[in-house]
């Protein structure tokens, strides 16, 4: 059985992608001396939060997440990022590829709301791979990736932030059902609003006004 180690080296926003795009640096290693011709792998990403530390406004922003600060203990659960598949090509011994990862600003997502929330520092990730290994000399062998590998990182959140101001500069994106969208256009009609901003600061007017009542 061939042995595989991953380590991840690095990653960078993908600014020629068509949709907010995360580009992993991998090094991965097999066994000394063995050919692999190809290799058909699998990731999963996972954000491992308990791993780092909040400033008061990133603890504010988690709250829909993981409740109050005191009861991250038990609240704090790892949060799926992200599952690709990616073909490396032929190489022995080892080599680097590069494991792109589209993303979404969906606020719907939990990792883009735990991403979101964060100012500074990192994103603690886990990587865990699998897949199908095609090795030998003078023919093939079909040998499975070990469930039990994995790599940790650290991604600079800066990178993320680059990301999205690469595709939806100084704006947010919120999916809503077509039921509201309809009702958010005729609203729109009726007050003869010039753009989506203005209408909502029309709405949250609107609802301040009855607050203050």
């Amino acid at each position: 059985m061939t042995e595989f180690t991953f380590h991840c080296t690095d990653v960078r926003a993908d600014p020629y992608a068509a949709g907010p795009t995360l580009v992993f640096r991998l090094r991965i290693t097999a066994s000394p001396g063995t050919r692999v011709h190809a290799l058909a792998l699998r990731c999963q990403l996972r954000i491992e939060p308990a791993r780092r530390g909040y400033a008061g406004p990133e603890a504010e922003g988690l709250k829909d997440l993981f409740g109050e600060r005191s009861r991250w203990g038990s609240s704090m659960h790892p949060v799926q990022f992200a599952q690709v598949s990616h073909m490396v090509p032929g190489f022995t011994g080892e080599t680097e590829t590069e494991l792109p990862v589209p993303c979404t600003y969906d606020m719907d997502v939990a990792a883009t709301r735990y991403a979101h929330a964060l100012s500074e520092g990192e994103v603690p990730l886990l990587m865990l791979f699998s897949g199908t290994a095609f090795t030998g000399t003078g023919g093939f062998h079909v040998e499975p990736v070990p469930w039990d590998r994995e790599a940790v990182f650290r991604m600079p959140v800066k990178v993320w932030q680059e990301m999205l101001d690469q595709h939806f500069p100084g704006c947010g994106w919120i999916r809503l059902p077509r039921e509201t969208m309809d009702a958010l256009l005729a609203f729109r009609s009726r007050r003869a609003l010039p753009s989506w901003e203005s209408t909502v600061e029309a709405l949250l007017d609107a609802s301040a006004e009855r607050t203050a009542r």
